[in-house]
């Protein structure tokens, strides 16, 4: 297996010891078993393990680290293979391509990662591995949230070890230079203005577009794509349903309008939809049901001094409510202030037919992404959000893999508790762990579930 940001040896490197017969021991909990990863690994995917990048441009300087992929027919034969890599003697970046490349892979995986022999001598006990038991969990949809998976920091290491990722987030921040007054990668770097709705939506949709790009560089392509919120502008984008310069203008210009809003709230609740929607009525319409993320889990948004009642309200019964720290009320009647002015400033985009499947939060289900217009946009902020209507779609038509690109993972366990069966759900960065490591030890917890 090519170390990251490595072209693949011209010739493929002698075998090594390290695929001996194995004797038996016992299962492994099916479910990635993953500890903290420093470096970074390449994942690909083309029968083999994805654990090579098919773009011989992506490099990962900040580290050093190599992937050895492991696979058998049964956890002893795995852990077989694992006890093995003591008596290797070669590179160890010769001997994780020729583990890549050249083996078979059966259903008990595992990925042990480190930068020298003494790391790999410890097999599946390891300080840094990811195992899992693969299967057919079904075709891959990208999944990309709304506002709240941004964090101080998020992705900035990547924009120096990830060439693939620095390129696309560059398009990306040309595309939006004709609507907002600031850089996305300054703000990025700097650390700046992420509280302002006018540059944290569209610099996390730069974010979101740009990690989308890493996976499918990755080799892993999406089958369908849905989003949350603001998200799904990314995810029709990615789809191909909007250029990247309409995407552009709708998450630029419609985040200014929002800025008109600015006397309102938000909050998530752990509540089923129906039961929100009592606990609601009595309100008389000055609360709305803004968001369905899954079976107990839903946002409600309207004035910020009734909101604040409402969740004094859930804590006094023991209900599970909390405030996001926005000043505005998405998909809530506050919306409807600003409704001419988004069909205004968002009338020049031109939605076309999308490439990929667009499995839409709005309605629920697919839907022709020529109909992607300034009024559906206009819809997508004010109408409740169905993800968990969306989610029960793609599930019922054998979507079953779910990859959020996102800098920290807020929607893959509701995806998880809506599915009520398994399925795989994975992140993409995650929140203090944003560098190449925790993107390819995602993409290992990918590969060691089947995908």
């Amino acid at each position: 297996m090519a170390h990251p940001g490595q072209t693949p040896p011209r010739h493929p490197p002698r075998h090594h010891s390290a695929a001996r017969p194995a004797r038996a021991h016992p299962a492994r909990a099916q479910r990635p078993r993953h500890c903290p990863v420093r470096r970074s690994l390449s994942i690909t995917r083309t029968g083999q393990p994805i654990l090579t990048s098919t773009n011989h441009d992506e490099t990962t300087p900040l580290g050093r680290l190599v992937p050895w992929v492991l696979s058998g027919r049964s956890a002893g034969a795995l852990r077989g293979q694992a006890e093995a890599l003591a008596g290797v003697t070669g590179a160890p970046l010769d001997v994780g391509w020729s583990l890549a490349t050249t083996r078979a892979a059966f259903e008990h995986r595992a990925v042990v990662l480190g930068r020298d022999l003494a790391d790999f001598a410890a097999g599946l006990d390891g300080a840094h591995v990811v195992s899992g038991v693969a299967s057919r969990p079904g075709k891959v949809v990208f999944v990309f949230p709304g506002q709240g998976s941004q964090w101080t920091g998020m992705a900035v290491e990547l924009l120096d070890s990830s060439p693939v990722f620095a390129e696309r987030l560059a398009e990306c921040a040309a595309a939006l230079s004709s609507f907002v007054d600031f850089s996305v990668v300054d703000v990025l770097r700097e650390n700046r203005d992420l509280a302002r709705v006018d540059v944290v939506q569209p610099v996390l949709f730069a974010v979101l577009v740009s990690l989308a790009a890493v996976w499918r560089a990755h080799g892993v392509e999406p089958a369908a794509v849905v989003g949350h919120s603001q998200g799904e502008i990314a995810a029709a984008v990615v789809a191909g349903a909007l250029s990247l310069e309409d995407g552009a203008r709708v998450v630029a210009l419609r985040s200014k309008e929002i800025l008109a809003l600015g006397d309102g709230g938000m909050a998530s609740v752990a509540l089923s939809a129906e039961a929100a929607a009592e606990r609601l009525a009595a309100w008389g319409g000055e609360l709305s049901l803004a968001a369905v993320n899954g079976p107990t889990s839903v946002v409600v948004s309207g004035d910020a001094g009734l909101l604040a009642e409402f969740v004094a309200g859930c804590a006094a019964d023991d209900v599970r409510a909390k405030l996001i720290p926005v000043d505005y009320a998405s998909h809530s009647a506050h919306v409807d202030r600003i409704h001419d002015r988004l069909l205004e400033v968002l009338a020049p985009i031109t939605p076309r037919t999308a490439d990929i499947p667009f499995c839409s939060t709005v309605t629920g289900d697919f839907l022709d992404t020529s109909t992607l217009d300034a009024a559906y946009w206009a819809r997508n902020l004010r109408e409740t959000v169905d993800f968990a209507g969306a989610t029960k779609k793609l599930l019922a038509d054998g979507y079953g893999v779910f990859v959020e690109c996102s800098p920290h993972p807020v929607l893959t366990m509701a995806i998880e508790e809506t599915a009520e069966r398994a399925v795989v759900a994975v992140g993409t960065l995650r929140r203090e762990d944003g560098g190449p490591a925790r993107l390819l030890t995602s993409l290992a917890e990918a590969w060691v579930r089947g995908v």
